[in-house]
């Protein structure tokens, strides 16, 4: 069982710059893989990025590839998402979610287990 939760969500203007983080609770962080999705009201939720159980492998979406950034932290068991040039597209919930594997592969589906979500909202 690992649990997840989330932070750092808020209101910020176009352009500007977010911070989010994701604390798991549970001993055996280090063996999952990491990834960040977001749901637009009225949207289906959309994969943003994903980072690998050591760090080594990150992936993104196209939307937001050069602008998003994935790292983790396993001795604190944590991960965070730094936004950066934020649109108003960018608006969403943004939930972190955990898989289990100690791959190199970056997946965009099927994680095991999911954080409550932050609301993360730009105005132009």
């Amino acid at each position: 069982q690992l649990q997840l939760v989330e932070s750092g969500g808020g209101l910020v203007q176009a352009g500007g710059s977010l911070r989010l983080s994701c604390a798991a609770s549970g001993r055996t962080f280090s063996s999952y893989a990491m990834g960040w999705f977001r749901q637009a009201p009225g949207k289906e939720r959309e994969f943003v990025g994903t980072i690998n159980w050591s760090g080594s492998i990150t992936y993104y979406a196209d939307s937001v590839k050069g602008r998003f950034t994935i790292s983790r932290d396993n001795a604190k068991n944590t991960v965070t998402l730094q936004m950066n040039r934020l649109k108003p597209e960018d608006t969403a919930v943004y939930y972190c979610a955990a898989k289990y594997s100690r791959t190199n592969y970056a997946y965009t589906e099927g994680y095991d287990y999911w954080g409550q979500g932050t609301q993360v909202t730009v105005c132009s």
